[in-house]
């Protein structure tokens, strides 16, 4: 996808400031690791300041699962893992759930922190919380 095929064109005469957004969507638009389905998730939104990205991990352990948060980007994936084997020295022999190599990313806005994160019965959970600035926050401007 070009610039000027950009969704976010129309956009661009009606706001000052938010290049950078922009060309942050176009790159997730056009990455493949953002097109994938794997592993499903949900984001909701708790109330004005709090939010939760859920993702199914049927099947993995906490010890199987790196999150990490750099710069604007959260990024969920797993770590390569070798066959195990049962505790009578068996091999498994159907393996049904998926536990596929796989990588999750989320583009974090600067006032979210992401507070903690549990995994629960095959799914992990994600609190993130907005920190609203001083300086953000609506005041009004004086008129001389």
């Amino acid at each position: 996808m070009t610039r000027n095929l950009s969704v976010w064109n129309t956009l661009r005469p009606f706001s000052v400031g938010f290049d950078s957004v922009f060309d942050e969507f176009d790159r997730m638009l056009e990455s493949s690791e953002f097109n994938s389905n794997y592993p499903p998730y949900n984001i909701k939104r708790l109330n004005d300041n709090n939010y939760k990205i859920e993702v199914a991990l049927a099947g993995f352990d906490k010890k199987d699962i790196e999150v990490e948060l750099k710069e604007k980007t959260l990024t969920i994936r797993n770590k390569v893992k070798k066959e195990t084997i049962d505790e009578d020295g068996n091999g498994v022999i159907h393996k049904g759930i998926s536990t596929r190599q796989f990588q999750r990313s989320f583009t974090i806005s600067e006032d979210i922190k992401v507070k903690d994160g549990e995994l629960k019965n095959g799914l992990l959970s994600i609190d993130l919380e907005r920190i609203i600035p001083e300086n953000k926050k609506p005041h009004l401007i004086e008129i001389r």
